[in-house]
């Protein structure tokens, strides 16, 4: 195949992309964490100042609100309490600023999630890119259909979120910083430093990339040394160019918080820090980040300092969560193997396992014998491969090791090196003997996969796949991100008023605000309420996150209150909008 060929069909495949993003969001409502990080990334932009959603760092929000920069007339509640008072006031604030103070909040946030689709772009992008480099032609485009019908990429690289962002900045820092390995040049240490600089203000997670690059610098020195001093020489020549990586890519990060600091009372930050951290288990950090807010060379460093803080707090602290009948704060072991089998296309996954048996029985036997020279060999020749790997193992194993257990899309950094080992894998496999009957297997699966993806357009963020028993049975499973993040009220609007429904009981999670769609049509509802309080109508809305979560059994040790929602298992709904909220009549 053709490199313009190629190119021709990886464009039309990016296009595809761009218009089922956008086409999509026309009826997703607010999700949650878009409440948070789009009017924090207008404050950043117009403000200079940081005080509203400090455990993400900025570059991903200010994306978002760039486009807002044009709309004219925008009223920023600068005398608002949770702008003035409170510390870290996102959630009210970002209500007030998206629904309380006369601003188009459909157009702004349409607009800012036009960049978020962008960014997605981008990545799939150094997808096709990264996989044309390492396999050719064929498997490049492979690899960009994987990307380009996977739902999950799907369903947030279309928010105002940090999570494909995220994924984006690890494939730079990782092709950029393998670059560097293999030149060694002043230019490719420039560059591995500014794309590691972008990957840590993309999100605070991506910290977990220094320790996996200082292990490649290590395997790449033992693997290019023939005696221990050469290696010494090697690894320690390397590491001081690290060093040198590590520099530059913090000046970009305390450049770009210098900008969102500038006008952040140094008063307001250091007050701000110490109340987030009066909670913190490691209480001597009240007395180390604070203070720097009186030093004008240091804040930036604070504010970036307490980002990662909270987010390592949270992380250890988990969330209040359903999964498999149950509901815990403290996560599962078994929650993200789970949720990625169920939320990511059966097909991918058959086409991974045919790849990895082929590459297990291509391996020469009597696979015992010298066992170490072997492993080098091969290291030397798949050390790309091998990097894959190394992250998609090490990434694993963090996040199987914390308990923060709301969403597949905690995930997304490890996809793009799955896709593109699987793009490689099958190529393996795609060779004589039976090739004719293999190809039609793969145009099968990858038939398979983008009608499965198709038909739950617009709905990506509820996608499950045939193990779970589809979208409409996804809510038995897990809720929250996977599922259920606000994105349909706006249908349920539509769903009223096409049925001439003038009242509703609403129990709803996500980031809109119930009043600005439903206006006189909301009536609120709380979970722990009777159904006798029904007085009004009979009609009861639920989301999925808060009825699952008054469904579940409690996990050994939870002690909030469960089971507020059984009740309702009497009932069938009479419809469900966009598979997360859940309508019923209580006749």
């Amino acid at each position: 195949m053709s490199s313009r060929l190629t190119n021709l069909i990886a464009i039309s495949l990016l296009v595809f992309v761009f218009a089922i993003a956008v086409f999509s969001i026309k009826d997703d409502s607010l999700t949650m964490d878009e409440l948070a990080h789009l009017p924090a990334g207008y404050s950043y932009l117009t403000q200079k100042d940081m005080r509203l959603n400090p455990e993400h760092p900025p570059l991903i929000k200010d994306l978002a609100a760039l486009p807002l920069l044009f709309i004219k007339g925008i009223s920023f509640p600068l005398n608002s309490p949770a702008w003035q008072k409170d510390v870290n006031g996102q959630w009210e604030f970002g209500n007030q600023f998206l629904f309380r103070s006369g601003n188009p909040a459909e157009k702004i946030i349409f607009l800012a999630r036009i960049p978020m689709i962008f960014v997605l772009l981008l990545l799939g992008f150094y997808v096709f890119k990264w996989a044309k480099e390492l396999y050719g032609n064929k498997a490049a485009l492979l690899a960009l259909f994987l990307f380009a019908f996977s739902p999950t990429f799907l369903a947030h690289g279309r928010l105002v979120t940090t999570d494909i962002g995220a994924a984006l900045g690890v494939v730079l820092a990782s092709y950029y910083f393998l670059k560097f390995l293999k030149e060694s040049s002043k230019k490719s240490l420039l560059i591995a430093g500014l794309a590691l600089g972008l990957a840590l203000l993309t999100k605070f997670s991506t910290i977990l990339i220094l320790p996996f690059l200082g292990f490649l610098i290590l395997v790449s020195a033992w693997l290019n040394s023939a005696s221990g001093r050469q290696f010494l020489v090697s690894f320690f020549t390397h590491g001081l160019k690290f060093v040198v990586i590590l520099i530059i890519a913090l000046t970009v990060v305390w450049l770009l918080y210098v900008y969102h600091v500038w006008n952040y009372p140094p008063e307001k930050q250091a007050q701000d820090a110490s109340s987030i951290l009066a909670s913190h288990p490691i209480q001597a950090l009240r007395k180390i980040i604070p203070p720097l807010s009186d030093s004008s060379v240091l804040r930036p460093l604070a504010a970036y300092l307490l980002g990662l803080v909270m987010v390592l707090q949270r992380g250890a602290a988990g969330n209040t969560t359903y999964f498999l009948g149950e509901v815990s704060a403290t996560g599962w072991k078994n929650y993200f193997p789970v949720v990625y089998l169920i939320k990511e296309p059966l097909p991918f996954f058959i086409l991974l396992l045919i790849g990895v048996l082929t590459a297990a029985y291509l391996v020469k036997k009597p696979f015992w014998q010298n066992p170490l020279s072997r492993l080098r060999g091969w290291l030397k020749n798949h050390f790309v491969e091998f990097s894959f790997l190394s992250f998609i193992a090490f990434y694993w194993l963090t996040t199987l090791g914390g308990n923060l257990n709301i969403g597949v899309r905690h995930l997304l950094p490890v996809f793009p090196f799955t896709i593109l080992l699987t793009s490689g894998l099958a190529l393996l496999w795609l060779r004589p003997p039976f090739l004719k009957p293999k190809l039609a297997l793969l145009g099968l699966l990858l038939a398979w996969q983008a009608f499965s993806v198709i038909n739950v357009y617009p709905s990506f963020l509820a996608y499950f796949n045939e193990l779970a028993g589809g979208p409409s049975q996804g809510y038995i499973y897990a809720v929250d991100s996977n599922l259920d993040w606000g994105q349909d009220l706006k249908r349920l609007d539509q769903w009223l008023e096409k049925n001439k429904i003038e009242k509703i009981y609403l129990d709803y999670f996500g980031g809109s605000d119930t009043r600005y769609y439903l206006g006189q049509r909301y009536l609120p509802w709380r979970g722990d309420q009777k159904p006798e309080e029904l007085t009004a109508t009979p009609y009861l809305a639920v989301s999925a996150t808060l009825l699952q979560g008054g469904r579940g059994e409690p996990v050994k040790g939870f002690r909030d209150k469960t089971g507020y929602y059984r009740w309702l298992d009497q009932y069938k709904p009479v419809t469900t909008i966009g598979h997360s909220i859940f309508v019923y009549k209580i006749d």
